[in-house]
């Protein structure tokens, strides 16, 4: 099983939605000054080459380098300032000075008083070789998230805009074992493994 890599605050189930996602991620914590990364799993530190100890404490900018387009870095900016998801296909820097194309989403994550916890942040290389790759993995998505029931569907939206399981019960007027059972049947047809991977496909499908 995948480990993650945290600081004092490790023991908090929140922080533990990166450890087993095969998706390079990390958690932020906006309650601290900067915004700074509080956990990292293995994935991410392989795709960009930092160790832990080089990641956690950071603003995710470091990635940023020379051609870091700054009206897309503006753009994360934006919606974490407005506590929404945001996914933009941006140039970002490997530790070693390469650069690669990097499909970034962000989007906030809240505790059972709906107040802002932390931010989680996954990476995925988009391979320059390839056609349109952001685009058949939108439409991927789409498709998937189109083939669930309407119930399912309101489910996996409020998941990608952050709420627990007792928020989104609370929203649709459904028990919180019936949300529960719904999320689990959601993992299972979408073939996904961990809350972070449900987070990302919905947002990359557009809701």
């Amino acid at each position: 099983m995948a480990t993650v890599t945290m600081d004092s605050f490790g023991s908090d189930r929140h922080l533990r939605l990166v450890a087993d996602s095969p998706i390079p991620s990390v958690i932020s914590d906006p309650r601290r000054p900067d915004n700074p990364i509080v956990a990292c799993n293995p994935p991410f530190c392989a795709l960009t080459g930092y160790p832990p100890d080089e990641v956690i404490g950071r603003n995710c900018r470091f990635l940023a380098g020379p051609a870091t387009e700054p009206w897309l870095t503006e753009e994360i900016k934006r919606g974490v300032r407005e506590h929404r998801p945001v996914l933009v296909e941006i140039l970002n820097y490997k530790r070693n000075g390469q650069p690669f194309r990097n499909a970034v989403l962000v989007a906030p994550i809240y505790d059972d008083a709906d107040a802002l916890l932390y931010f989680l942040g996954s990476q995925v290389e988009i391979d320059a070789s390839a056609t349109a790759p952001s685009s058949m993995r939108r439409i991927r998505a789409a498709e998937m998230v189109k083939a669930l029931s309407p119930r399912q569907g309101q489910i996996l939206k409020l998941v990608a805009g952050g709420l627990l399981n007792k928020q989104i019960a609370s929203k649709l007027e459904l028990a919180e074992k019936t949300v529960k059972m719904h999320r689990a049947i959601l993992m299972e047809r979408l073939h996904l493994r961990t809350t972070t991977d449900l987070i990302r496909l919905a947002v990359e499908a557009g809701l």
